[in-house]
């Protein structure tokens, strides 16, 4: 697990937030459980909204500042933030993200997002540029279900 993780692993939790929010972390070492890493980061340290907002905000001024703002993906980031909300919902106890990641395994799987869409919907234009809904099966929410049970 630590092998996969090892882009942002040396670094504390503040110091990786400031690094790659001020472009300063090494492309070659953002991989997708840094990522994970991040939004994991804001979601325990912000509102789910204020979240989501700097998580995009800061992919795509990553992905801009190295020139390559194409390949910043508005449905993939989202999903992604909704997939690590989902898990910090069920583990909200847990303090230290290799735990967390290691209780999430299915986080650091990359063909996850592909339970919910088909590959032809989130390869395309629209969800690269907008948040489109899932094809194949609604993302778990929680919250959601949390307030219809306590409606009844």
């Amino acid at each position: 697990m630590r092998e996969s993780i090892s882009g942002s692993l040396p670094l504390e939790d503040n110091a990786f937030v400031s690094e790659f929010e001020n472009c300063r972390f090494p492309n070659e070492q953002f991989r997708h459980a840094d990522h994970v890493r991040l939004a994991w980061i804001y979601i325990r340290r912000h509102d789910y909204k204020t979240a989501e907002q700097r998580m995009c905000q800061s992919i795509r001024g990553f992905a801009c500042n190295l020139g390559a703002e194409q390949k910043y993906h508005q449905t993939i980031t989202m999903v992604w933030m909704r997939l690590v909300n989902l898990a910090v919902q069920l583990s909200s106890r847990i303090d230290n993200f290799l735990d967390f990641a290691h209780a999430h395994a299915w986080l650091l799987d990359k063909e996850t997002v592909f339970e919910f869409y088909s590959r032809e919907l989130l390869m395309s234009e629209m969800a690269r540029k907008v948040w489109v809904e899932p094809d194949l099966k609604p993302i778990p929410d929680l919250q959601s279900r949390s307030m219809a049970l306590m409606d009844n």
